[in-house]
């Protein structure tokens, strides 16, 4: 079984948010595209508390963009985003949602941060996103969202490392680059440790012609 997991499709991370991914708002036809090609379609949310470690603001003398050390790992300090229940935080309101089953909140322990929708960053916590598609059978993963080179490269790594077929929808992605190479190095991570990496239109064939397969073998 398949299943589309859109990450992070947040208010917040839209032109104007309060932390805006470039172009971001690219990304939302290609979720609304792919959707219907999908029996389980899920989501992911940032839901922080506003006194969240990853936030600037919550570290005197400290401004979003400086790195510190957290559980052991560097984390990057953010502006104030996503804050669970408040405006930033409601996904796009662009997003075609009738075919999401679930919503997994990430981000919810203010002490460490939580890019990957299966994980936090120090892998102290579980959002449930793994068994959940255990229990529903599904074997392959389709990721897209915000933002390549953080949400989407951290939940593709661990689904891999859960036992998941993974594929990264590209044209449904968008990434920060703090730095300029950020997005090609995200990529090559990806798909060293086994992530297959196309676009919307070679999903939709790929799912197209397995749908043909199967039928034909039935028939048979």
């Amino acid at each position: 079984m398949r299943a589309l997991i859109m990450v992070d499709l947040q208010v917040d991370f839209m032109p104007g948010g309060a932390l805006a991914v470039p172009n971001g708002n690219e990304v939302i036809p290609v979720a609304n595209k792919l959707q219907p090609y999908f029996d389980l379609v899920l989501a992911s949310q940032d839901w922080h508390p506003f006194n969240h470690t990853c936030f600037a603001v919550n570290h005197p003398g400290k401004s979003p963009g400086d790195v510190i050390e957290m559980h052991g790992t560097q984390q990057i300090l953010w502006p104030v985003h996503c804050v669970e229940s408040t405006l930033g935080s409601r996904f796009t309101s662009n997003l075609n949602r009738d075919k999401v089953m679930k919503v997994f909140h990430k981000g919810t322990d203010s002490k460490v941060d939580s890019y990957s929708a299966f994980f936090d960053n120090a892998h102290l916590r579980d959002t449930g996103l793994g068994k959940y598609l255990r229990k529903q059978g599904v074997s392959e993963i389709y990721l897209m969202g915000l933002a390549t080179d953080y949400c989407i490269q951290y939940s593709a790594l661990d689904a891999v490392d859960l036992g998941f077929s993974v594929c990264v929808v590209s044209d449904g992605c968008r990434p920060i680059n703090r730095n300029a190479e950020d997005e090609s190095a995200a990529y090559r991570k990806m798909e060293s440790a086994g992530v297959h990496i196309s676009t919307s239109d070679e999903v939709i064939r790929a799912i197209k012609r397995s749908g043909i397969r199967r039928a034909a073998a039935q028939a048979g």
